[in-house]
Formats: structure tokens, sequence, C-alpha cells
């Protein structure tokens, strides 16, 4: 199970929620969910799911899918499923 915490992130986030709708306490997110790949909040946990369904722990991984989504994924694809879905079509761990 990949665990990692806010101190093995490599890129810079915001670790504050923007709005009051926007909770960062808010677990069991369903694919619908848009994800805002700013928010460390939102991209930790994510990414911590998203390496646990590929049976992956490794540092090197999880900074491989943080530059994948800040740099790579269309700015038009938000939802869980949808960067779930890009990710497997496009990035190799």
């Amino acid at each position: 199970m990949a665990n990692f915490k806010k101190s093995d992130l490599k890129l810079i986030y915001s670790w504050t929620a923007a709005a009051e709708n926007d909770n960062a306490k808010i677990t069991g997110i369903p694919d619908s969910t848009l994800l805002d790949r700013h928010e460390g909040y939102e991209v930790l946990p994510f990414l911590n799911r998203y390496l646990t369904s590929k049976n992956s722990t490794s540092l090197s991984a999880l900074h491989k899918l943080e530059d994948a989504l800040r740099d790579k994924l269309p700015g038009t694809t938000r939802s869980h499923a949808n960067i779930k879905k890009w990710l497997d079509d496009n990035i190799t761990l």
C-alpha cells in the first residue's frame, strides 16, 4: 500500500482549502469528483490510491506521476476516473 506523506512530494502545492465546500478531510471520493492538481491535500491521497492500485510504493513513481499531472495531463481531464484512465493510457510506471 502506498502511504506517501506531504514531505515525499517534490512539487509545491497549496495545502489550504480555497472554498467552504472544498473539504480536505473528505475521504472515499467518488470517481466523478474533480481533482485540483495544485492542491496537495487532493493530489496526495489521489496518488496514494492510484499507486496502491498499481502495487507500487516507489518514490520515483510518485514523482513521475506528479510531473505527469502537472506538466502532461490535458487541462480538460479533471475527474478522478478520467485522470486514472489517462494515466493508465499514457504513463508507464
